[in-house]
């Protein structure tokens, strides 16, 4: 007989022994450092701390490209800063650092395993859900700030995901309504709130400026979700057909997570429609190329539209896939999340009904220019301070560090 833990099961045990774990260490530290006092004769003795003053975490190689831009800023001020990757093949640890140190921890449960122990001052992460499952605030760690990896709703994270986070660093006034009114519902005390742009789009607009990715011919670019929203698992191979039917130079970039989350749903497509000259599936970590040589977006709710609106200002359409809300946090407010109301303005949507119609919608949207003003007036709504997101995350830190120590100071005096 096999026995088999459900995940949430399996979570809460993980949970229950990660605690269990931490009691002994903090129980055995404490005796430590009595014995250690009674046999210096009651005398405390300075040591020195072993807390890294800044901390990164990154739960996949993926968000590279959001931090990457902040390590910079941490090596040009040189300044102490630990990046710390659940993924082995992270980019960041083959990249030359005087300052910035990185480390892979491990993947998945291991990874989470490690954090809840850590000792740090800051530790800043894109990665929801601190206190929910897995991951535990460490004792050790005084100060936890969110960074979200895409202009997108903070209430488009699975339930919770931002709750017991210290400080959220926010592209757009959006971002911070939508904290508030989770804060006001769930009783939560208030969050610090900064905000400070998205660093990892002032870099891709830095490159759309000065790097030419050149293509021979017309390219539809398919970048859905994930999830059963998402339009590969709601259209599949309809939508598929459909853009080949088009005659137009195809690419499919799914999103990172349908990889482990639906990953039967998408072999199965990969292997149905493999790379032919018409079609490619592409798997970049860095989608800066695939999104610059595009002439057309076709998405559903995912992030990545308003990367390639805010950057490149080229049309998007998107599917009309009825957002099933019920998991996120998004389903706790009344109003309709903010990347629903932004895309009638900047995109154009698109019912199942006329996938057969795509290639004259696709001509009609490439020659319309009417979507210009409002790619214009979500950029300033969206996306504050552009050009010094990391410069500004870099400041907001190091102030925080220093607040919090000074802190520690006058309680001690």
């Amino acid at each position: 007989m096999v026995l088999y833990i459900d995940p949430g099961t399996g979570s809460m045990l993980f949970t229950i022994l990660i605690g269990a774990i931490g009691t002994l260490i903090y129980f055995f530290r404490g005796a430590l450092v009595k014995l250690r006092f009674l046999f210096s004769g009651g005398v405390k003795h300075g040591e020195k701390s072993d807390s890294i003053p800044y901390a990164i975490f990154t739960d996949s190689k993926r968000y590279w490209n959001l931090f990457e831009p902040i390590c910079d800023e941490f090596e040009k001020r040189e300044q102490p800063l630990v990046y710390l990757t659940a993924s082995p093949d992270d980019p960041a640890l083959k990249k030359e650092y005087q300052f910035v140190e990185r480390k892979f921890i491990g993947e998945g449960n291991r990874a989470f395993a490690r954090l809840n122990f850590l000792s740090a001052d800051i530790l800043l992460s894109t990665t929801p859900g601190v206190d929910v499952f897995q991951w535990k605030r460490s004792k050790n760690v005084k100060w936890y700030v969110h960074i979200p990896h895409a202009v997108d709703d903070i209430t488009s994270y699975k339930m919770f995901g931002t709750d017991y986070y210290d400080a959220v660093l926010v592209s757009g006034g959006f971002q911070e309504e939508e904290i508030r009114a989770l804060e006001k519902l769930r009783a939560l005390p208030e969050k610090e709130v900064r905000l400070i742009g998205m660093p990892y789009m002032d870099r891709m607009l830095e490159r759309s400026r000065t790097v030419s990715v050149a293509h021979d011919e017309f390219t539809v670019l398919l970048a859905p979700s994930w999830g059963v929203s998402g339009i590969l698992s709601r259209y599949g191979e309809e939508v598929i057909e459909a853009l080949l039917d088009t005659g137009y130079h195809l690419v499919i970039r799914p999103h990172p997570q349908s990889f482990t989350s639906e990953a039967e749903m998408l072999q199965n497509l990969m292997k149905k429609y493999p790379n032919s000259a018409q079609l490619e599936w592409n798997t970049d970590n860095d989608n800066f190329d695939i999104l610059s040589r595009s002439d057309i977006l076709i998405s559903d709710f995912s992030g990545v539209i308003f990367d390639y609106a805010l950057i490149f200002g080229r049309p998007i359409i998107y599917a009309d896939t009825s957002f099933d809300k019920s998991t996120y946090d998004a389903c706790w407010l009344e109003d309709e999340m903010w990347k629903f109301k932004i895309l009638d303005r900047i995109g154009r949507k698109l019912d199942p009904k006329e996938f057969a119609d795509l290639k004259n919608i696709i001509a009609d949207m490439v020659a319309n220019p009417e979507y210009s003003n409002a790619i214009e007036s979500a950029r300033q709504e969206a996306w504050a301070n552009i050009g010094r997101g990391a410069e500004l995350t870099a400041d907001y830190m190091i102030q925080k560090r220093s607040e919090l120590l000074s802190s520690a100071e006058n309680s001690h005096a």
